[in-house]
């Protein structure tokens, strides 16, 4: 690929209309959120993961691009070379056969070896019920903590409360809030996620509930909630294409 068009490529994971990363967020303490995954392009983060299975991240669909991801996970510092981290290449790419754009916005990803359990490297079990209104969560990533393009070193934190569909249909006005989304605002003005951010996890009583879609133009801005995958709404496809393609 050309030098050119691979920086066409992390323009659109880094600014694109839904990358997203964490604003008026917190450091996370170092390895308490080991199932974090960073997809990196040429050395430089791009979108968040999570290890759903010693060899499969679940990420967003938005995220994909032509060619491998490098895959890290156990780290917390995205430049220091961490002992605990271990990297991967993608061989597989699985995006929603309905992703469209905007809606089913969720992909896994199939490493090339097996990630080996540790400490800093675990897997997070997915939500299997549908998650209501008024939940305490957070999310987490590398992504912009300023609104101003400026990518986290240290993996960053914010807590999430969730809202419900009518709340969350009647803030974003036109754009369609489906039933397969949940959205959520931090504890005040402008916390959340942003570039980079995308593909992340909202995590609520240590399950993953979604995967990082979309948010408005102004990142935690509570007039234009985030909004994310609704795994709970993808739990059987997510369990399908993992046991076919193990099975090969």
């Amino acid at each position: 690929m050309a030098s050119g068009s691979i920086v066409l490529l992390l323009c659109v994971l880094y600014y694109g209309a839904e990358a997203t990363h964490i604003v008026g967020g917190r450091d996370a303490v170092p390895h308490s959120r080991p199932y974090m995954a960073s997809l990196q392009l040429r050395g430089r983060h791009g979108c968040g993961g999570l290890l759903v299975k010693e060899n499969f991240v679940l990420t967003a669909a938005h995220c994909q691009i032509p060619v491998p991801f490098t895959v890290v996970l156990g780290g917390d510092l995205l430049t220091a070379d961490e002992p605990t981290k271990q990297t991967f290449t993608t061989v597989r790419s699985i995006p929603h056969p309905d992703y469209d754009g905007h809606a089913n916005d969720i992909m896994l990803l199939m490493l090339n070896a097996t990630a080996n359990l540790t400490a800093a490297v675990q897997l997070i079990p997915l939500q299997n019920s549908r998650l209501g209104a008024r939940r305490n969560c957070i999310t987490a990533g590398w992504g912009d903590i300023g609104d101003n393009k400026t990518l986290a070193n240290r993996l960053q934190e914010v807590n999430v409360t969730t809202l419900s569909q009518r709340s969350c249909r009647g803030r974003w006005g036109a754009v369609p809030i489906a039933r397969s989304m949940v959205c959520g605002t931090g504890g005040g003005n402008f916390q959340g996620f942003c570039s980079g951010d995308s593909g992340g996890p909202l995590v609520c009583d240590g399950a993953a509930a979604g995967v990082v879609s979309f948010s408005g133009r102004r990142c935690g801005n509570p007039r234009t909630p985030d909004v994310y995958t609704r795994i709970s709404s993808f739990r059987d496809w997510i369990l399908s294409v993992i046991n076919n393609l193990e099975s090969l």
